[in-house]
């Protein structure tokens, strides 16, 4: 609602809690002629009033009693007040913008002023900055990066549409931007604020029905993770199937009195960290608990450092990344002495080891024991940790090591086997494709006869279905309730069906700047799961778009097929899964339908 459309009884609600709570908390600050601006915090929605001519009491903070322009003052919204303000309500849930009630009481905090206009403000600032990674304290030169981030030029100025060009120029002149770097915004700024509305009780037309995770059978028995695990690999789709044999690995891992140590990689977790927890409780139960934590994850730096420092004061051993490069490989490996000698356990996913996001997310976990994919693990961390010559790996691709020669051998053998009549294709489900030299060789694959089949979430710079060029080549992008996040990479390989699952995309920076890793999934079982997941998002014909020759993207329609919605199928079959295999005994009557 705004102002005007409050009832008598919302309006005296609002004069209460104006009067007894949010008056309390503001901020007035002047600016204009002869005091300067007053420093705009990054990304903080604010008000700035102008007020016309003379007169008033506030002319004395802008040198005298006798100022003819405008004046400014600006009023920031109390980071202590919710910007949604829900108003008394027998039914619904009427709400008013914190920005518009300030704006409705303007005159009582200013009354003998002439109001003249008021718009809404909200400065970006740059945010990047150049790292001296050979610094001595490496840690204090991030909290300084911080702090230069702060304090940085503004960038970008959104601001109210209508709000006078005598006003734009004045913020233009005190900020020191240019036309290019301001944003007239129709509605509100910072839209982010309005997913306060999504914790709102009720409503239940306006929301996904519930899709809870399926727990995973295998991991509900009472056996021991690492006898599950000796037992073959194990692959987990998330968020159709619960996070919760993750936590429940590094669980046991903590608590096991035959694992002698722990081995992580941390690039994003979440605010209330379990999974940081549990290794901080590994090192205190006297495991060699050795932690990379990726400092210069951009955005997440001051919570990563955070961590870094409660793990470093439990005895974690932290290492904070690696010089010149973003370690955003996503792998734990225990260590475990058991009665036949020593054995390494590894878990490697596709997606961060944040147990918030990862009910939100799709993304892949993969358990194994290999000895080969597991030294291959052992072998990453060594490098990473020990300032040393990457080891060669027997079956993983790390970058920047090998991972985009790898990925290119893997095409132009495809290729070599088009070309030698033999069936050939290859699959992949990424989130972003951009390196021009991945692409080159994939519109050389097409040309050669290589069917390839592309499912990029995200930005795609190769143009599909270019005669000459790409026809043979098909890019689809799935938008839908959970982000898709996975990276699945499948090629024929004369009928080997060689399945890999990574934590790069097909991007330069994750290819040459950053340690990712490509791990084979050869287990049986684990490999025709990820083929069906591809296939299901290949058929998606709701929520999937189809990429066109010019760049465009057409959404998919169902027409006279039967709608297919990839994420909906996956969840009610891993749902299915899990009913089957807790319940043995259960007749299930299934017809056959075509296709």
């Amino acid at each position: 609602l705004k102002p005007v459309d409050v009832t008598a009884r919302q309006q005296n609600w609002l004069q209460e809690n104006f009067r007894d709570r949010i008056s309390n908390l503001l901020e007035l600050r002047p600016a204009g002629k002869g005091i300067g601006f007053p420093w705009l915090n990054a990304a903080q929605v604010c008000l700035l009033v102008r007020f016309e001519g003379g007169g008033g009491v506030l002319p004395h903070l802008y040198g005298g009693s006798d100022v003819k322009e405008s004046r400014y003052m600006l009023l920031e919204l109390p980071e202590a007040l919710p910007r949604i303000v829900a108003l008394p309500d027998d039914s619904g849930y009427p709400y008013l913008l914190l920005e518009d009630l300030l704006e409705e009481y303007l005159p009582q905090l200013f009354p003998q002023e002439k109001i003249a206009e008021c718009v809404a403000i909200r400065a970006m600032r740059n945010a990047d900055f150049e790292l001296n990674e050979e610094a001595g304290d490496f840690f204090q030169e991030m909290e300084q990066l911080l702090d230069l981030r702060e304090a940085s030029s503004c960038v970008r100025l959104e601001i109210s549409a209508g709000a006078s060009l005598q006003t734009v120029e004045y913020l233009q002149s005190a900020l020191g931007i240019s036309d290019q770097e301001i944003y007239p915004a129709g509605g509100p700024l910072d839209l982010g604020a309005f997913m306060a509305l999504a914790g709102v009780s009720g409503f239940p037309t306006l929301r996904y029905p519930p899709w809870p995770a399926a727990p995973s059978p295998e991991f509900q028995n009472d056996d021991s993770v690492f006898d599950l695990l000796a037992a073959g690999d194990r692959l987990l789709v998330h968020p159709f199937q619960s996070y919760d044999p993750v936590l429940q690995f590094l669980e046991a891992a903590a608590s096991d009195p035959l694992v002698l140590a722990i081995k992580q990689t941390l690039y994003r977790t979440s605010r209330d960290s379990h999974v940081v927890k549990t290794l901080i409780r590994a090192a205190q139960q006297g495991k060699k608990v050795t932690v990379v934590v990726e400092l210069k994850a951009r955005f997440d730096e001051a919570r990563n450092m955070g961590w870094a420092k409660s793990m470093e004061r439990a005895g974690v051993n932290v290492i904070y990344g690696v010089r010149g490069l973003k370690t955003h490989a996503k792998l734990c490996l225990v260590i475990r002495d058991e009665p036949s000698g020593m054995k390494r356990y590894a878990h490697i996913a596709t997606g961060n080891y944040n147990e918030a996001t990862a009910t939100l997310y799709g993304d892949v976990s993969f358990f194994t024991c290999d000895p080969q994919l597991t030294g291959d693990a052992l072998s990453a961390f060594n490098s990473i940790t020990g300032l040393t010559v990457p080891q060669p790996m027997e079956k993983i691709a790390m970058a920047p090591v090998n991972l985009r020669s790898t990925l290119l051998e893997l095409i132009r053998l495809e290729k070599e086997n088009a070309l030698g009549g033999v069936e050939s294709r290859i699959s992949a489900k990424l989130n972003s494709l951009v390196d021009q030299e991945i692409i080159e060789a994939l519109y050389d694959a097409s040309q050669s006869g290589v069917e390839i089949r592309l499912n990029v979430r995200g930005i795609c710079c190769l143009r599909p279905g270019v005669p000459g060029m790409s026809e043979r080549i098909r890019v689809t992008s799935i938008v839908d309730r959970y982000l898709e996040h996975a990276r699945i990479i499948q090629f024929r390989q004369a009928g080997e069906n060689r399945m890999f699952i990574a934590s790069a995309d097909w991007m330069s920076r994750n290819l040459d700047q950053r340690i990712e890793l490509m791990v084979p999934v050869e287990d049986p079982l684990c490999r025709s799961l990820l083929e069906q997941v591809l296939e299901c998002c290949f058929r998606d014909n709701v929520s999937s778009w189809e990429i066109q020759p010019d760049g465009s993207a057409h959404r998919n329609q169902p027409g006279k097929r039967k709608p297919f919605r990839s994420q909906e199928v996956l969840w009610q079959w891993f749902q299915e899964k899990y009913h089957t295999a807790t319940n043995p005994g259960t007749t299930v009557f299934k017809p056959i339908r075509p296709e």
